[in-house]
């Protein structure tokens, strides 16, 4: 049984501006009795982390991990394919690169990762107040610090560079500029570098709330992809591998996907999301106690649900398989896809090419109707009862299997070829897995160019639609790792980064003129 994070309403505090009328008196008080304000309110240990559950409740919802958020990294990636017509025109935009500033998914996870930052600064600017808890107010503000590198992360990988807020907006005159991206990694990286200092371990902590170990991970991410790879392998290298705080993969692969094996050992990061059993979702951004806890994906990619995305022909194909050449058919493609003939709800029915709404897909030549699994509940539920259910199934962010790829890209790109392939090797050799090891017919190890063949090809099938691969696009680009561009319609020069949203053109008079090139 997943234990809970019941997450509190942060105060709004809203600005507003005051017409002030002459008056005879020497001074005149402005201030609203009805609403607290955050020097009055943030005075406990308790009351700091009622700020913090409140950047939890915004990454939760649905302008980020809830939907919008997994929506922007898919389309943008070459995983995955529309699902027929029914997929709706701003996402459609995005995957077919026809994306422009007025982009609903994309303005709504640009606003959501901004009220990240604020709410993530208020907490910061407001910690030195709190001094009955030392213990407790030092890891709120780690916490803090760590979303706010998470979102800020999300942001210049997807923007470039952003207007970078580290205080909290006092007044409407507080518009900053465009941040140069050095500056913006720099705040990512001092974020989580202390957070990483301060974090507990997961035993330590509650589940669901950030720890050592993702802020670990998190800031490999981060420094591989400014191309440090020796700083990243050092942060990879901190996360344990045993005792109550160690990481290691489950033997069951789908162990990582299912809400019975939530936080499990190979889970690092994850969202939690709860199904009160009533089908309903929080289509607004209300992060109250009361509000629906339950995210949307389960029906975005469901076969029998909306199915608005599928896995692209790529994607499929590119799982090893004997009837290409291998020496074994690579288990993670049943455990990652539903296709027609598969069984769901506990083994009692049988998926038909009738009850997956769209398209179809071309797997080794032949044509066939193919769905997400990942993060479904359709393996226990029948049709009537998956067609409408907003799950509970929590939003896996950071597992160990991507350390472990991760660290194998970093010893490649430092000449350590032996190692890199020790660690895909430790990925292939799961239980449930049991792939031959490297090298095989299919994926020699001669050279460097080899090592990173099967380091592309491994992260594509271990990690797939885990929104993920947009990021190893753009990292790998640059490095000239792919033989053939992998998205079709890219256009050098303008579609490495997204338009800033008109919105924010509109409303700061900071960035005037300064769109990103090409929108």
């Amino acid at each position: 049984m997943k234990t809970l994070i019941k997450y509190r309403l942060l105060l709004v505090i809203i600005l507003s501006f005051l017409s002030i009328y002459s008056c005879k008196k020497d001074a005149l008080d402005t201030s609203n009795e009805n609403v607290v304000s955050t020097d009055q309110y943030f005075q406990t240990g308790d009351e700091l982390l009622a700020g913090a559950n409140a950047i939890y409740a915004t990454v939760r919802g649905i302008n980020l991990v809830a939907r919008e958020w997994f929506f922007l990294h898919d389309l943008r990636s070459d995983e995955v394919a529309a699902g027929g017509s029914q997929l709706e025109v701003p996402r459609g935009q995005i995957l077919n690169g026809n994306v422009d500033p007025t982009n609903s998914v994309m303005n709504a996870v640009w606003n959501g990762l901004y009220t990240v930052v604020h709410r993530a600064n208020t907490v910061i600017e407001n910690g030195p107040n709190v001094t009955d808890n030392p213990g407790l107010r030092d890891r709120v503000l780690a916490e803090a610090k760590f979303l706010r590198a998470w979102a800020y992360f999300e942001l210049v990988s997807k923007w470039g560079a952003v207007p970078l807020y580290v205080e909290t907006v006092k007044t409407p005159s507080d518009y900053q500029d465009r941040a140069d991206v050095d500056e913006i990694y720099g705040v990512i990286i001092q974020d989580l570098s202390e957070a990483a200092e301060i974090l507990p371990g997961k035993s330590a902590t509650d589940n669901g709330r950030a720890t050592r170990s993702a802020a670990n991970a998190l800031l490999g991410r981060v420094l591989m992809q400014r191309g440090d790879y020796s700083g990243a392998r050092d942060e990879l290298l901190k996360i344990p591998t045993a005792g109550a705080d160690g990481y290691q993969l489950t033997d069951r692969y789908l162990d990582n996907f299912e809400e019975e094996t939530e936080f499990n050992s190979e889970s690092i990061f994850e969202i939690v999301y709860v199904d009160k059993g009533d089908n309903d979702f929080n289509w607004g951004t209300d992060d109250s106690p009361n509000a629906a806890q339950s995210t949307i994906r389960n029906q975005e990619y469901n076969p029998v649900a909306w199915r608005n995305l599928i896995p692209s022909n790529k994607l499929l194909n590119e799982f090893e398989n004997t009837e290409t050449g291998a020496a074994k058919t690579d288990p993670r493609f049943s455990f990652s896809f539903y296709q027609t003939g598969d069984r769901y709800n506990n083994g009692a029915d049988v998926l038909t090419d009738a009850d997956q709404n769209g398209n179809a897909s071309l797997v080794n030549g032949v044509r066939i109707k193919v769905s997400f699994r990942k993060f479904m509940i359709l393996y226990k539920e029948d049709k009537s009862r998956a067609s409408y259910h907003p799950g509970g199934n929590n939003q896996r962010i950071i597992r160990f299997a991507e350390v472990l790829i991760n660290l194998a890209e970093c010893e490649a790109e430092l000449g350590n070829l032996s190692a890199s392939v020790g660690y895909l090797n430790q990925v292939r050799a799961r239980a449930s897995v049991a792939m031959p090891p490297y090298p095989t017919a299919q994926y020699p190890m001669a050279s460097k160019t080899d090592v990173i063949r099967a380091i592309m090809h491994e992260k594509m099938v271990e990690l797939s639609n885990e929104s993920i691969r947009n990021l190893d696009i753009l990292r790998w680009r640059p490095l000239n790792y792919f033989t053939s561009e992998p998205i079709a319609y890219f256009r050098p020069g303008r579609d490495e980064l997204l338009p800033i949203p008109t919105a924010e053109m509109d409303n700061n008079p900071e960035l005037s003129g300064q769109q990103n090139p090409g929108y």
